[in-house]
């Protein structure tokens, strides 16, 4: 992970980006129905499909970015920050189902191939690839830092490809006569689709399972915080993400008693999760000896004293 805190765009501007592309999106969402009819174009219809994933997907990703602002309160500590998170998913699977219902109507329209216009198949085409363009230029400022605004651009995205099969196959149709071009197109774009999909849903359900942030090693993390002086062992770590860009970590640490864990282990700590892996959100348990792990988590371990008999030794709690 860089350096620094997130170069995230503020959830305003991706706020104010998705906004106009659901304007644009929804807009020529209509007209698109209106050409797939008239055309009969499947290719056209599927690409309308993806644009009304696209203009779901938008107003999703922006209702998100809306809840995502409000406070935390005594119920939600941790705020509402998932809710990108959530709707990062949703959109996946929309867009999953969507590619797959494309192919089967793609299978249909193979062994019953339709009379199709191509003039009016490529003129809607070359108004949809313009709007896609516009769109995804739109948004791609924000979907390196925000899962949710990813999955809408990669909604623009497919669609922008789809937008391109579909001026490629009106050319084929126009000078040939192929109508079958149109459903192997549809299928192309399923295809091609299906896997960045996955790839989206397997990254949110990554968030939501509170695995480790992707493009972390953990080892790495846990080799960086041992090279601290008086470090002398970790245990009970956890490391995961709440939402895109905001990591947080607990953990054990065994330390040597010779050095003070406030002055100078916990800003040594605090400061390579910081600037190494860009972990702001830390707590830290200091202990001098390892507590017992059982089913439970992480609990005192008893030991024997020569005078007093048994006794625990309560680790010190530090928090960040």
């Amino acid at each position: 992970m860089s350096a620094g805190h997130s170069h995230a765009l503020p959830a305003t501007q991706n706020q104010k980006n998705l906004l106009i592309a659901l304007a644009l999106t929804s807009t020529f969402l209509i007209a698109e129905v209106i050409g797939g009819i008239v055309t009969g174009s499947l290719a056209l219809l599927s690409d309308a499909a993806h644009m009304l994933t696209d203009a779901s997907a938008l107003a999703i990703s922006i209702a998100a970015i809306h809840i995502a602002k409000r406070p935390a309160d005594t119920r939600r500590t941790y705020g509402y920050h998932r809710f990108e998170i959530l709707a990062a998913a949703f959109n996946a699977i929309m867009l999953f189902l969507v590619a797959l219902y494309i192919l089967y109507e793609a299978y249909q329209r193979l062994k019953s191939p339709a009379e199709i216009q191509s003039t009016g198949m490529l003129v809607v085409a070359i108004v949809g690839l313009t709007v896609n363009l516009i769109s995804m230029k739109l948004l791609a400022s924000g979907k390196d830092a925000s899962l949710n605004v990813k999955g809408a651009y990669l909604e623009v995205w497919s669609d922008m490809l789809g937008s391109i099969g579909v001026i490629a196959g009106a050319i084929i149709i126009r000078f040939t006569g192929w109508t079958w071009v149109d459903s192997v197109i549809a299928v192309a774009i399923g295809l091609w689709v299906l896997p960045r999909t996955w790839g989206l849903l397997k990254e949110s359900l990554n968030i939501l399972l509170e695995g480790v942030p992707e493009g972390v090693n953990i080892d790495e993390v846990k080799a960086a915080m041992m090279t601290v002086p008086g470090v002398l062992g970790m245990h009970d770590f956890h490391l995961w993400a709440l939402t895109s860009g905001k990591s947080s970590m607990t953990a054990h640490i065994v330390y040597d008693p010779a050095y003070t864990p406030e002055q100078q282990l916990l800003p040594a700590l605090k400061t390579i999760l910081a600037s190494k892996f860009s972990v702001y959100h830390t707590t830290l348990q200091f202990e001098t000896v390892p507590c017992a792990h059982t089913d439970d988590g992480c609990n005192y371990i008893p030991i024997v004293d020569e005078h007093d008999g048994v006794g625990q030794i309560e680790p010190k709690n530090l928090s960040t």
